[in-house]
């Protein structure tokens, strides 16, 4: 758990735009901000930007919404609940994690446009 330090809710703040756009390595039609890069490399979370992106490409349901609301909730068990929802608080996607070594309770990643970012970057 040496990543608590390197991430945190106060930190994720901080960023409140993007001077640069990363490229999806496994879904090449979607990008992901500064903001949404440093949860990946701060928090060993690369797997999450891989679920959103793959889930555009084959689950129906995420990809009908133009507007995504994608939260992952980490338990005292290590156990997680990664949700997405519609923007209008409707769940369209629910998975559970067995494990997750996530430094943080709760996160919130945004994607709309083809771009996963934090709420703070809009």
């Amino acid at each position: 758990m040496t990543k608590t330090a390197k991430l945190s809710k106060a930190d994720l703040m901080q960023f409140t735009g993007s001077e640069n756009w990363y490229r999806h390595a496994l879904n090449r039609n979607i990008l992901f901000t500064d903001g949404a890069k440093h949860v990946a490399d701060e928090g060993s979370a690369y797997w999450l930007l891989d679920t959103i992106a793959i889930c555009q490409r084959y689950e129906k349901l995420v990809a009908a919404e133009a507007f995504q609301v994608w939260k992952l909730v980490v338990r005292p068990d290590r156990t997680a609940t990664l949700t997405c929802e519609d923007g209008n608080y409707n769940v369209v996607y629910t998975q559970e994690l067995e494990f997750t070594d996530f430094p943080v309770e709760t996160i919130t990643l945004w994607f709309e446009n083809n771009v996963i970012y934090l709420p703070s970057e809009r």
